[in-house]
Formats: structure tokens, C-alpha cells, sequence
């Protein structure tokens, strides 16, 4: 594979790393040809994985609007929040909320650099961005604290981030901690891979992503994902392929196809 050396800020490149991958998933520009290899590698040997990155930041804005329309939410933690692209989370949360403060939350230097495109927001709410790792969650809420309110409501969002937690048993501690350090009536929205769903032809792709990618990662079952879930009562549709989680009526009328990513969203009672 080709390697790179370093961006003007320091950031290596030689590397394949997942939020720029997946920003190429997206079609976006903030990756480099080490990112762009092994994401059209991966992308030969699991065509479907672009389907899924799609779904997935489709997921995002469909929830967040739920988010900060229905259920009044107005303080979002985004943990994983990956590359600026369109929609992000502050721009859709601020759209039905101007009020709305959004916390941002990522470990990936090349995040970093790219930061001063998330600290945007209306003037009445507020956006702020902590580099820090989701394995330790309570790094994560003391330096969120700085922007929201942690005695009020807070929608915590891990779409697409639970699946770098190789361990199933850290991973659900650390689910358990964040939605500990909320109150009643916060909310938690999350997505993750699976062989199931029509996935099963991922494991290959997943299997070569850690042998050259970074940072490694694994898929789930239904049934893993949803002990995820067991400190929040799930809206309705529950837990779902992302891309049949509230979906948008098409002019055909007909349900979007099925990826291989479960989406849910539920409230802390």
C-alpha cells in the first residue's frame, strides 16, 4: 500500500484510520491514499459497506430531529463524532432547536485539526469538542461538563462507535457509565455493525480492515447490541436495521432496503 508520511499539522498518514475512511465512504475530502486503499479494498470485497455508511449518517439526522423535536432535547453528546461533513449533528439539532448545546467527541488527531468546522453555532446555543477516548467515559462528561448541563436532560449519541470497543463486557460498562451520568428523561441513540441483517459477507472485509486499519473493529448480534440498551426504555420502531429506524416516506412508498447496521434510540426513565 502506498504510505504517506505526515499532513502540515502533524497528523500521520501511512496509516488507514476510520474516520477518513469513512468520510471517502461518504464522498468526501478528508482522507489520504492509504484511507482511500483500504476503503475501495474493502469496498470490493463488501460493496454493501458504502450502503451502510450512508444509512448510517441518515440514522443521524432522522434522530437527532426526534431528538430535538419531539422529545425536546437541547444538550447532545456526540462521542465518535467523526470527520465534518453535511448535517452534522449541531446543524440538525440547531435547526428545530436554535438553543440546542452540542458536545463533540473524538480521539482521532486528524478530528482535531478539523475542529474549527464543528465550534460553529447559533447564537443562542453552543458547540464545543473534546478530544478524548470513549474507554473512558468519565474523562468524557467531566470535560463535557464545561458546556452541558449534566443535572438536565442529554441525548447521548454513539452511532457507529461501540464497534471499535473490542470487549463486550468494557463496552457495555461504559454504556452503562454514560447513561448513569444523565438524568431521567435523557435520552440514548446508538448504531453498530452486524453479520446479521444481510452482513454475513463483512466478515472477510472486517477481517482485512484490522490487519491494515486502524482502529480494529468487530461486529455484533442483535442480542449483544440490545444489552446495550437495558438502562433505557426503546421508542418505537426499537432496534432495527439504521435504515428502517423511522425512515422517510419515498415517492414509491416502499420501506428502504436493509443494511447491516442496528439502529435505536431510547429514553432513560
Amino acid at each position: 500500500m502506498s504510505r504517506d508520511a505526515r499532513t502540515p499539522d502533524g497528523v500521520p498518514t501511512d496509516v488507514a484510520h476510520n474516520a477518513r475512511v469513512w468520510n471517502h465512504w461518504l464522498g468526501g475530502k478528508d482522507n489520504y491514499p492509504s484511507d482511500r486503499e483500504v476503503g475501495d479494498r474493502v469496498f470490493s470485497m463488501y460493496p454493501s459497506i458504502v450502503h451502510v455508511a450512508r444509512a448510517d449518517r441518515a440514522f443521524l439526522g432522522r434522530a437527532v430531529r426526534f431528538l430535538a423535536g419531539e422529545a425536546g432535547m437541547r444538550q447532545f453528546l456526540d462521542i465518535g463524532t467523526g470527520l465534518p461533513t453535511a448535517d452534522n449533528t449541531h446543524e440538525v439539532a440547531q435547526r428545530r432547536a436554535p438553543d440546542a448545546r452540542i458536545v463533540y467527541v473524538d480521539n482521532d488527531p486528524l478530528v482535531l485539526v478539523q475542529a474549527r468546522r464543528l465550534l460553529t453555532s447559533t447564537p443562542q446555543g453552543a458547540t464545543d469538542y473534546v478530544e478524548a477516548d470513549a474507554h473512558d467515559p468519565h474523562a468524557i462528561i467531566d470535560a463535557a461538563a464545561r458546556t452541558l448541563d449534566f443535572d438536565r436532560p442529554v441525548a447521548v449519541m454513539l452511532l457507529g462507535i461501540l464497534n471499535f470497543i473490542m470487549d463486550t463486557g468494557e463496552a457495555r460498562s461504559i454504556v452503562d457509565r454514560l447513561v448513569a451520568a444523565v438524568p431521567s428523561g435523557s435520552y440514548l441513540a446508538l448504531t453498530h455493525p452486524t453479520l446479521e441483517l444481510g452482513g454475513e459477507g463483512n466478515l472477510e472485509a472486517m477481517e482485512f480492515w484490522n490487519a491494515n486499519a486502524k482502529p480494529p473493529i468487530r461486529a455484533r448480534t442483535g442480542e449483544e447490541i440490545a444489552g446495550f440498551l437495558t438502562g433505557v426504555e426503546l421508542v418505537e420502531p426499537g432496534l432495527v436495521s439504521c435504515s428502517r429506524w423511522r425512515p422517510e416516506t419515498s415517492r414509491s412508498g416502499e420501506a428502504p432496503p436493509i443494511v447491516a447496521q442496528y439502529g435505536a434510540v431510547g429514553r432513560k426513565p
